[in-house]
């Protein structure tokens, strides 16, 4: 015979609460700017990846955190700059949708 649980859980709880429903991405609408940081990650990601063959994708991660944290305002500086162009471009491709 089953025992009944009286104990309520998260989920149960949460219940008469109402849901938000996420809205629906428009696959229409421009992909978004990438950060400077996203720029270098990308750029650095394979270097890394051969220092550190068999580092997870999660270490490998933390390693570029470092380095970007590491670097001068002047070594950021060309990925800051595409960030920026980049930005641009989102913004001139969401200005002609509207």
């Amino acid at each position: 015979m089953a025992k009944e649980s009286t104990k309520v859980t998260k989920r149960a709880a949460k219940t008469d609460a109402p849901t938000k429903k996420r809205t629906k991405k428009d696959p229409s609408a421009p992909k978004r700017g990438l950060s400077a940081y996203m720029f270098f990650s990308q750029d650095q990601r394979a270097t890394v990846k051969e220092e550190s063959p068999d580092a997870t994708f999660g270490q490998i991660g933390k390693l570029l955190g470092e380095k970007w944290k590491n670097m001068s305002d002047d070594e950021k500086k060309p990925y800051v700059k595409k960030a920026e162009a980049d930005k641009k471009r989102y913004e001139d491709e969401k200005a002609a949708l509207s």
